[in-house]
């Protein structure tokens, strides 16, 4: 017992040392309250502080006229604030000050103007302020300005869920005809599929049968029909004026020399989301308006670290990998500013998993006033002037729709207008590219908007648009051809073109607009090899296209079969060059692969389709024609391929000119043949092409002649010619 106590005894400097911190401690202490006593002296006696303090004691009812004190305190607000901006704080200081009238309404204005954020604003002074205009005795003016502030600052504020939670409250301000362009662009905002009811679009009904097809209604119920189609029964316009016009002009340059000022990390306000260029600037070039916006959260606000009752998100910025994204995918908020879903595969990645029908229809909304800004509002030539700034954001477009592997439906209106006003040498590559990515547009519209646009672009430019667009065309029929084969429902004639749209064609739909684009293709390659005099290049692209008609039926499922016209046979039956005789002559082989498969499956009942007799007579047709021309040397006989009059042939001069596009002497395999002579009888002085018709020579000419890579001609002689 008594080493117990001997133990809890503390010895001598022991006693000294806890001596020691106890002083230490009081002295730090001390310290830190002479600190915080200092802080609180200089704040007391800082004239913005002190401005503060006014506005949030001030008595209802103090006069305004005659009031120096308020005067001065005012302009050291204002001054704050447009130096500086006001901290969330002020904001929910001045604010409250202006919504609830304690000096009347002479002041509201010139209040709600100098409210300029710092980092954020608070959702709660915002809420508190909406309430305010509940009371009825703010002055429709003062409550428009307050509503265009709301959205001008809307993705500053730090969280949106008590606003959601009012949403009813605020519809009901819709019914004001002054407020109604606003609110319905702040719901577009705060929009979730649990805010649509039956009762709220009825309501927007009921506002469009007394206003008109208003754009602001339209896109708000837009976003209720994405959201519940089924209560939305209206026809929503594909192509629609742009709705929400821009309400942050009063703030904006403002709020741009505060955040430069200040090197703030909140996105920059000139490409805040849903905004335009105002119609009074619309002559004027908006300086980097195609610039993508930096991928970043409303706020920067650090993750919350203690549980909440809320489900708490996770900002689209802090996920930096694909096993994050999988991790958090339904707790994602999406960055403040759709642009710059473009600028990042990561938020592709997410926009292509989860399929968020309201995100996407802001990220076409924001492209489609971009696209629009940059090509038809810029009266000083718009991306002419700023071509490098214009090819770095389509150049991020089509890499994006690349990455979807589809485009975006803002982009395809765009191209509608744009290809009526282009003159075929604007970022020629870009808009062609974007051209390719339209979805199957109905037969009954296709050449209202593109057929009739691109004829007349095609026939007045050169030679090198006219196999660019070749290309194009090749590619849109390709990818077309591909949604349908990864689409089509197999117990269904119904395809959906689009992954993210509700686009749906009955399977016979689909099929005139595929016949009408191939047919379209035939007509300007006919005359259009005719006016380039059968250019090599041009005649290349135009098979690069039939190489992918030749295949509908057994690669992508389709079936349907086309011929090329005469004006693309037969311009490469008689071409120069040995290349296009052997893509066609695979064409061709190809098209009899195609169609006797067909022929056989016609004994299948539920999956025949029936074939024309007339595609089976221009298919026998032209095979006859190639079988003679390269094989049988009878070109010009009567009833047979193209026919001369005698006459015209003896004018030529040409010696046996009905042999002078067989195989040896046709102009393309000319050069094989005597070189292949020259192998065979190495000794000769004279030279007769003709030799090589006997039998071995002509074994040993053919095999010459597969083994220089003629492909296509090898597979089209050994499925067409018995030897």
């Amino acid at each position: 017992m008594a080493a117990k106590l001997n133990l809890s005894v503390p010895s001598d400097s022991e006693l000294s040392s806890l001596h020691n911190q106890s002083v230490s401690s009081r002295s730090n202490n001390r310290s830190l309250r002479v600190a915080e006593q200092e802080r609180k002296k200089n704040e007391a006696e800082d004239p913005f502080v002190l401005a503060l303090k006014y506005f949030s004691d001030v008595e209802a009812g103090t006069p305004v006229t005659g009031n120096n004190e308020v005067e001065r305190n005012l302009v050291l607000v204002e001054k704050m604030a447009y130096n500086r901006g006001l901290c969330p704080e002020a904001i929910s200081v001045m604010l409250e000050f202006a919504m609830s009238l304690r000096m009347g309404t002479t002041l509201c204005g010139r209040v709600l103007k100098c409210l300029l954020p710092t980092t954020g604003v608070p959702q709660e002074a915002v809420v508190r302020a909406l309430v305010w205009l509940g009371v009825g005795k703010i002055p429709i003016t003062t409550q428009v300005l307050f509503i265009k502030w709301v959205l001008t600052i809307f993705d500053m504020i730090d969280a949106k869920d008590q606003l959601r939670a009012i949403y009813g409250f605020i519809f009901n301000f819709v019914t004001e005809e002054n407020l109604c362009p606003f609110i319905c662009h702040l719901l577009y905002l705060l929009t979730r599929k649990e805010s649509v009811r039956v009762f709220r679009v009825r309501k927007l009904l009921e506002l469009q049968s007394k206003l008109g097809r208003q754009p602001f209604l339209l896109h708000l119920l837009s976003l209720y029909k994405v959201f519940c189609p089924e209560l939305v029964t209206l026809s929503i316009p594909s192509r629609m004026k742009i709705g929400f016009r821009n309400h942050n002009s009063p703030w904006k340059s403002a709020l741009i020399a505060v955040q430069k000022r200040n090197g703030s990390q909140v996105a920059p306000v000139n490409n805040l989301a849903f905004t335009i260029k105002d119609r009074t600037n619309s002559r004027k070039r908006k300086h980097n308006h195609l610039k993508l916006p930096v991928l970043s959260a409303a706020v920067n606000k650090q993750p919350q670290s203690e549980p909440s009752s809320i489900r708490q998100v996770i900002p689209l910025v802090q996920v930096h990998s694909f096993i994050q994204l999988l991790e958090n995918i339904h707790r994602i908020e999406l960055p403040s500013q759709m642009g710059s879903l473009l600028g990042s595969s990561l938020v592709l990645q997410y926009l292509d998993c989860v399929q968020d029908e309201s995100a996407l229809l802001r990220l076409n909304f924001w492209l489609g006033c971009a696209l629009h800004e940059e090509f038809f509002f810029c009266a000083d030539g718009g991306a002419s002037q700023n071509s490098e700034e214009t090819l770095q954001f389509l150049n991020k477009l089509l890499s994006s729709q690349q990455f979807l592997q589809e485009g975006f439906s803002s982009s395809e209106v765009f191209l509608y207008k744009f290809l009526n006003v282009w003159d075929g040498a604007l970022l020629r590559p870009q808009i062609l590219n974007l051209l390719s990515n339209i979805p199957v547009i109905p037969s009954s519209q296709i050449g209202r908007l593109l057929f009739e646009p691109l004829m007349q672009l095609f026939f007045t430019s050169s030679m090198f648009f006219k196999c660019g667009l070749m290309e194009c065309l090749t590619n849109m029929l390709l990818k077309w051809l591909t949604w349908h084969s990864v689409y089509a429902l197999e117990d269904d004639l119904d395809i959906s073109l689009s992954s993210h749209t509700s686009i749906n064609m009955t399977l016979s739909g689909f099929k005139d607009s595929v016949m009408e684009l191939i047919h379209f293709v035939g007509r300007l390659a006919s005359v259009g090899i005719q006016l380039e005099s059968s250019h090599s290049l041009l005649l290349s692209f135009t098979l690069d296209f039939y190489e992918t008609v030749c295949d509908t039926f057994l690669k992508y499922g389709l079936p349907l079969m086309v011929m090329p016209p005469p004006g693309v046979f037969y311009p490469a039956l008689f071409a120069t060059d040995p290349v296009s005789v052997d893509r066609l002559a695979y064409i061709m082989h190809r098209y009899k692969v195609n169609l006797t498969s067909a022929k056989n499956q016609e004994k299948l009942a539920e999956q025949a389709f029936h074939i024309s007799r007339q595609t089976f007579r221009e298919f026998n047709h032209y095979i006859v024609v190639m079988v003679n021309c390269l094989w049988n040397s009878k070109m010009f006989q009567p009833g047979v391929g193209v026919q001369l009059a005698e006459e015209l042939l003896l004018k030529s001069n040409v010696p046996q000119a009905q042999t002078r596009f067989s195989l040896i002497h046709h102009p393309a395999f000319m050069s094989y043949a005597v070189d292949f002579h020259q192998k065979c009888w190495p000794g000769r002085k004279d030279m007769d092409l003709n030799s090589i018709k006997d039998s071995k020579p002509w074994r040993w000419y053919l095999e010459y002649l597969f083994n220089q890579g003629f492909d296509g001609l090898k597979q089209f002689v050994q499925s067409n010619i018995s030897r």
